[in-house]
């Protein structure tokens, strides 16, 4: 999900803080934008979900959420004044409800808006149970050069445990489909430690997998989100905390042997095919959100000034208010007490760590305000120093959520 600046080019994945002149202090370049765009419609919601998602009843009003779309971004606009935008990443909801034709002239209206990076990495989340023949060309076309699949497990039991609508053999005709209309850039999303899923199991799940050959595999733990229908009733047989781990273990092993290298706690990927929409995230990047109950971040200044912006969730809520104040579910200015802890939230994540530089950069804070809680860190070997870079531990990445909470304010 490469990245390209107003003022620097990089390779992907190299942060904005090289020396421009030899000024003291934080650089005043911005970090990379992206933008996030939230079609909030599924089939069937399933019961594990915990996103803004809603069960579409009868003809979905695609062509008069676009128009709120694009009034929502032009009300964000000058947030983002002259900046390059470098991903692009529709998710949901379902997004591949969309016929290729609305997402075509979103794009092409972001476009004449914003400035694309030339390579820019632009997403789609895809249900195989929405898969069609001739829709993958057509996405293709409009500019979507990344396909994300949603197929959770190639276990069909566990798929109707989990309330998915599609089947394993439908998982693999999607992927074909997609393949057949020349991508060849796309993720598979997993899920492990699944009601009653032994190791065997989980593992037979990556082989499925690698044997359609993606480029990305994100892997990940199904927790129980409040406010999800599994929260409220969990199911049966769900694996303890020892078993999970276990399964974790084994299939990071079973990844690193074909091929696809962690790079953050739930995502793997062959080398050059991180996400880079994701890595923007997890560096602390900026990102205008647009669509119903989409989440931005935009920072101005040195850094100093990071706001949170948020829509109202409700779709219809939403289309009767885009582009109005009215839309805005609310904007938070994070006070500088705060940015240590949002920073570590997000880069702890990743294996690749940070520089006390990067931090600097991004937050426009001094280095000096991580101070107190890198030493506390350091010495329960949870964050370790690799040259100027700091990483978290083998140790530290198990116990991730402690090590953010000793940068509280």
């Amino acid at each position: 999900m490469s990245h390209s600046h107003a003022h620097c080019h990089h390779a992907p994945g190299e942060s904005c803080s090289g020396d421009h002149g030899h000024a003291a202090g934080p650089q005043l370049v911005p970090p990379p934008l992206s933008l996030y765009v939230h079609l909030p419609w599924c089939v069937r919601k399933c019961p594990y979900c915990d996103f803004n998602s809603h069960a579409g009843k009868g003809a979905l009003p695609f062509d008069a959420y676009i128009d709120a779309l694009i009034r929502d971004l032009d009300q964000d606009l000058p947030l983002v004044w002259g900046r390059v935008v470098s991903s692009v990443f529709f998710g949901g909801g379902t997004p591949s409800l969309f016929p290729p034709e609305a997402i075509d002239r979103f794009l092409q209206e972001a476009s004449a808006r914003l400035r694309f990076a030339p390579n820019l990495e632009v997403t789609l989340e895809t249900n195989p149970g929405t898969a069609e023949h001739g829709r993958f060309d057509r996405y293709r076309v409009a500019g979507v050069n990344r396909i994300s699949f949603g197929i959770q497990t190639f276990n069909d039991d566990a798929l109707k445990r989990l309330g998915r609508i599609h089947d394993s053999n439908e998982a693999e005709r999607a992927v074909k489909l997609a393949q057949d209309a020349g991508y060849t850039n796309f993720n598979i999303d997993l899920m492990y430690a699944l009601p009653e899923q032994t190791l065997a199991q989980a593992e037979h799940d990556l082989e499925r997998a690698f044997a359609l050959d993606p480029t990305h595999i994100s892997h990940y733990q199904l927790t129980l989100e409040p406010n999800t229908v599994f929260f409220a009733r969990p199911p049966q047989g769900i694996p303890d905390e020892d078993s999970a781990w276990d399964i974790q273990e084994h299939c990071q092993a079973l990844l690193a042997q074909a091929g696809y290298g962690q790079y953050e706690v739930s995502a793997y990927a062959r080398p050059g095919y991180q996400c880079a929409h994701n890595l923007n995230y997890w560096r602390f990047g900026d990102y205008l959100g647009i669509g119903a109950g989409a989440h931005g971040k935009i920072s101005s200044g040195a850094g100093q000034h990071v706001l949170r912006r948020w829509k109202h969730k409700h779709p219809q809520a939403f289309m009767d208010s885009a582009g109005t104040p009215a839309s805005i579910g609310g904007d938070d200015m994070i006070s500088p007490e705060r940015l240590p802890f949002e920073y570590m939230l997000n880069l702890l994540r990743l294996h690749e760590g940070f520089t006390l530089r990067d931090f600097a950069s991004r937050t426009g804070l001094p280095a000096a305000a991580l101070q107190p809680a890198l030493a506390i860190a350091g010495d329960r070997g949870w964050l370790a120093m690799e040259g100027d870079r700091l990483l978290p531990t083998e140790l530290g990445r198990r116990f991730t959520n402690d090590v953010v909470e000793l940068f509280l304010p």
